[in-house]
């Protein structure tokens, strides 16, 4: 898959030149998968692809070896890189594939024909293929019926596809909440009795699609038939919904509050559906899906906010207590989160409106600087140490609660 797209107007006029280019040279060359599909939804792709019958080191040649990348050339693949805002654009020589022995990759490849290259591919909807330079559609599964039908479907035999790349039972969940399409029956019979296999997906790869489930539209959906194709029992073990109880009714919860984010994240959405469950099974799917430091910190960070800005009476407790969370960095993501809560019966709207009011004062008012630093403290003659660190937070604590306000009174309340 391509790399995102800078400039669209420039990504696809470079896809329509690397198409015209292959042709002037005598190669048969053709717009592939997702980009079909959203051009045939009238969206912007977000990444263009070209399949064509020419070999790697004929598309070499065309482009030549300073403007191509070989990386994937094992399986067919040359990168072309694009003028200066135009991205790079995955090249493929039509294929098929030997069989998948490791749940992801083919153990070789035979270069084929454009037709045989569509039954290789994972849903209908992925496997046409499209003339930039004629606008004519190359159909040889069924896909564009199925877009017009609202259908993700499985090219062939489901379990065939599904064992090929187990992670494609979780991609199918994505397109379908992402276009609000059905699954069709026989695929999500496949995903069901299937659903296992997920776990042998790395974690990597499976944080990759929660997180592009979550993060856009669609994304209610996708938590829900998470739950109800199984695949949460797997890649969420610790708070998937049950036969029946709290559970279902929790995930139902976090599925519309997730929905309802104007800022959503992976992070945040793992600390809208871990709050019943607390921080330790947080903390354990975080570190199973290996997602970045800087996830797992504000995961666990937001879990934290919510369940304090949660107590009785936030608004009426000591600043110096709320304002650490209120000066955070990520503050805007918790009024966000409180916000989408509240929205869901789950929370005080008033406590998520004086969240908001307050990480909206200028900086220098919600976070002033310090009175006194501990090189004031060591000038004073203060002694280093822990209890140096004890006195500037309470220090700290009386400035924020308007006890003190000069440098002097943090002083004079130091010795």
């Amino acid at each position: 898959m391509s790399k995102p797209l800078s400039n669209p107007e420039q990504a696809r006029q470079f896809a329509v030149d690397v198409v015209g280019r292959l042709r002037a040279a005598g190669h048969e060359a053709l717009w592939a998968g997702g980009c079909v599909r959203d051009e045939l939804l009238g969206r912007i792709p977000a990444d263009y692809d070209v399949a064509t019958a020419a070999k790697p080191d004929e598309v070499r040649r065309v482009f030549g070896h300073g403007r191509t990348l070989a990386v994937g050339a094992a399986f067919g693949v040359i990168t072309v890189l694009g003028p200066k805002g135009a991205g790079q654009i995955e090249v493929a020589t039509f294929r098929t594939d030997a069989a998948y022995t490791d749940g992801r990759h083919p153990a070789g490849v035979t270069f084929s024909t454009a037709p045989e290259d569509a039954q290789r591919r994972d849903f209908t909807i992925n496997g046409l293929f499209f003339d930039p330079l004629t606008g004519d559609v190359h159909d040889y599964v069924g896909g564009r019926a199925d877009l017009a039908a609202g259908v993700v479907r499985a090219i062939g035999v489901p379990a065939m596809r599904f064992g090929e790349d187990h992670l494609r039972m979780l991609r199918a969940v994505r397109f379908a909440a992402a276009f609000g399409f059905a699954l069709d029956g026989e695929t999500r019979a496949a995903i069901e009795r299937m659903t296992h296999l997920v776990t042998t997906v790395s974690p990597e790869r499976i944080a990759a699609e929660l997180r592009a489930m979550v993060s856009r539209s669609g994304r209610r959906r996708a938590v829900e038939l998470l739950a109800d194709t199984g695949l949460a029992k797997e890649v969420l073990p610790e708070i998937a919904p049950g036969a029946a109880g709290d559970s279902a009714a929790a995930w139902a919860a976090a599925a519309r509050i997730i929905d309802a984010l104007d800022e959503p994240s992976l992070a945040t959405a793992l600390a809208a559906l871990y709050e019943p469950a607390g921080a330790a099974p947080l903390r354990q799917a975080a570190n199973r899906l290996r997602l970045s430091n800087r996830e797992v910190k504000l995961a666990g960070w937001l879990q934290e906010a919510v369940a304090m800005c949660d107590g009785p009476g936030v608004a009426g407790r000591p600043w110096s207590e709320v304002q650490p969370w209120l000066a955070h960095e990520d503050a805007f993501l918790l009024a966000d989160l409180l916000r989408a809560r509240a929205d869901c019966g789950r929370g005080a709207a008033a406590t998520a409106a004086w969240v908001t009011a307050q990480i909206a004062r200028p900086r220098a008012e919600l976070d002033p600087p310090p009175l006194v630093t501990g090189a004031d403290l060591l000038a004073a003659g203060v002694a280093a140490g822990p209890a140096m660190g004890a006195t500037l937070a309470r220090l700290r604590a009386l400035q924020l609660d308007g006890v003190i306000a000069t440098r002097e009174e943090a002083l004079a309340r130091a010795l």
